[in-house]
């Protein structure tokens, strides 16, 4: 990083937080086995975010806060379903609906009344439900949950920001395959789209709301 880029920010207000609201939801971003199984070939070691996610899922359930957990699924055999994204991304067609890889990691804490949202794009907002759901909640806080960091963390970090959600990002519970665009793109979303922080201070809040 160049010396000069805290100056750079400062100067162009990218340090500001935005804090906690009233009415959170708990968005657990794509942590299904084609991603967290490293035998996959989209897949890491996520074990450290299934479990700090988990925290999360506990301190969600105990204070009834919504829990949304995403995936992403094809149903199309060549992957149509998935438009663009499947050309620039050829292993995204494992994702089918009959394979082992869109199945939730199994080491993952939901319940049976969290919601499984199934979703063909990056976001989690993009074409699904999400957005009326978290509206019919009075929902004006996201904690953001999951991964990739650089990929669907981010995108839905983006556009949780953009439907006018306070977006915070608990920085252990996000995980991505290497640790460059994770730490690049945590700095950005807290630079440009939400609060990044440790994932004990968001549990707090979780059961404090």
């Amino acid at each position: 990083m160049p010396a000069d880029t805290p100056d750079v920010y400062d100067r162009a207000g990218l340090d500001n937080e935005i804090g906690y609201g009233d009415t959170p939801a708990l968005i657990v971003v794509d942590l299904q086995q084609g991603f967290t199984d490293p035998s996959c070939s989209l897949g890491g070691d996520l074990t450290a975010v299934v479990e700090r996610t988990n925290a999360l899922l506990e301190a969600a359930h105990d204070t009834d806060c919504p829990v949304v957990a995403t995936r992403i699924i094809t149903t199309h055999p060549e992957a149509a379903d998935l438009g663009m994204w499947v050309k620039k991304i050829p292993t995204l067609e494992v994702l089918s609906v009959d394979s082992e890889w869109v199945k939730f990691d199994d080491r993952l804490e939901l319940q049976a009344d969290d919601h499984r949202l199934d979703k063909r794009q990056a976001s989690s907002f993009h074409e699904t439900e999400l957005h009326s759901m978290l509206s019919a909640w009075g929902v004006d806080t996201l904690v953001v949950a999951g991964c990739t960091t650089s990929g669907c963390v981010r995108a839905t970090a983006v556009d949780g920001c953009a439907h006018g959600f306070r977006v915070i990002v608990p920085e252990g519970s996000v995980g991505d395959r290497l640790e460059e665009p994770h730490a690049a793109n945590l700095f950005d979303i807290h630079a440009k789209y939400g609060d990044v922080k440790p994932v004990e201070e968001v549990c707090e809040y979780l059961r404090d709301t």
